[in-house]
């Protein structure tokens, strides 16, 4: 089979090995717009799950992940003076641009042909038999057919800005300050020697009462080394280089199709999807989506049955981590709910912020009934049934009222 891939990610990169690997005749060729090793981004994470099906999918490139990547099983949350660190899941972090350079190694190492400054659109797609739309969440080739895949946009409503620091993060870090403009917050998280990713986020009536919509890049890094000092212990923060066009505050923008392909065409990682960063999955659901459509294309013949049982397959995997983000940005863009209470309390409720009750309920109460259920199974039972029925109820008059 032929195939030409569009977008040099981390999807589109592990698809191309894990078909090399499946059938060393596949003739493989992935275009990347952007000049190698250019890519914009600071660390990402992951956690063991991934780790293990990367493992069983291609230990060579699985074993240099693991070996550059850093690792945490904490959390620390800082509020108000107060640092209060709870045990997490083993997770894991790696430099964007690390991680592509041992994917792109791998893949020429098995025969793969990556032609960088190579834009490719619509109008000038190669002749394959699969193509593979992996350009993210702007994919020119999915806009091109928007009215087939059924794209939908929802915009969020606070704004972020994606840094680097040389303040070293010993566990995934979060620190929320009260300006008179309301709460701004931080996440951190180490990626590699001496480096972090440090994601800032606020309302956007406190952005704008503290200036950021009027100050350049430079004045906006000091103030917000300023407002998080206490965490980054007189670090810096690290913004784009010029020539990328510097540090940006954006809206996160959540993307689902209706379809995922169209003939020969069909969407991966963020092409296809997105969830809110707040959750951590991006980089895993492309990784993923990659392995899936590998797995039909082994299983399945002819293509667009293929297509079609991955494209199936994945948007069922997706569901509960979808719920999951939305309700993880909803928590962060109702905030001040949380921050009356104690700083452990709130840093609980933070772990909780997926659950679609939670925002049914008075924060408090929730606290105290999560207490309870961690020491009842009746209770334990009770909100693993009411969850999803809220959910459910929430998400039918959200489509009700879009007709």
């Amino acid at each position: 089979m032929k195939v030409a891939c569009v977008g040099g990610g981390p999807a589109g990169l592990y698809l191309s090995i894990l078909l090399k690997r499946q059938d060393p005749s596949h003739d493989i060729t992935v275009h990347e717009r952007d000049p190698e090793g250019s890519t914009y981004g600071w660390g990402v994470t992951y956690w063991r799950g991934l780790l293990d099906r990367l493992h069983a999918h291609d230990p060579e490139s699985a074993r240099a992940v693991e070996e550059h990547s850093v690792r945490w099983s904490e959390g620390v949350a800082h509020v108000r003076g107060t640092a209060t660190r709870h045990p997490g899941d083993e997770a894991f972090g790696i430099g964007r641009h690390r991680l592509l350079e041992i994917l792109a190694a791998r893949a020429r190492s098995l025969g793969v042909r990556l032609e960088y400054e190579r834009e490719i659109t619509d109008r000038g797609l190669p002749a394959a038999d699969l193509v593979v739309a992996a350009d993210g969440v702007r994919s020119a080739l999915r806009t091109r057919h928007a009215g087939h895949f059924g794209e939908r946009i929802t915009t969020g409503r606070n704004r972020y800005i994606w840094l680097g620091t040389d303040k070293v993060f010993d566990a995934f870090t979060f620190a929320f300050v009260e300006t008179d403009h309301g709460w701004i917050w931080c996440y951190g998280y180490g990626y590699g020697p001496g480096r972090s990713t440090c994601v800032v986020e606020c309302a956007p009536e406190t952005w704008t009462g503290l200036g950021f919509d009027r100050t350049n890049e430079a004045d906006g890094l000091a103030l917000l080394e300023k407002l998080f000092a206490d965490v980054l212990d007189g670090h810096a923060l690290i913004g784009r280089s010029p020539d990328q066009g510097g540090a940006q505050w954006l809206t996160f923008r959540t993307l689902t199709n209706r379809t995922w392909h169209h003939g020969n065409l069909v969407l991966l990682g963020d092409a296809a999807h997105t969830t809110h960063y707040s959750v951590g999955a991006g980089t895993t659901l492309a990784l993923e989506d990659a392995i899936a459509l590998a797995g039909a294309l082994r299983e399945h013949t002819p293509l667009p049955q293929a297509l079609t049982h991955y494209e199936r397959e994945r948007k069922q995997a997706l569901l509960a981590l979808q719920s999951a983000a939305r309700y993880s940005a909803q928590w962060y863009e109702n905030l001040p709910r949380y921050m009356r209470l104690p700083p452990d309390h709130m840093f609980a409720l933070l772990g909780q912020r997926h659950s679609p009750l939670l925002p049914h309920v008075p924060p408090q109460l929730y606290y105290r009934l999560d207490r309870a259920a961690g020491q009842l199974e009746a209770l334990r039972r009770f909100k693993r049934w009411l969850g999803p029925k809220v959910a459910r109820t929430v998400h039918a008059r959200t489509l009700a009222s879009r007709e």
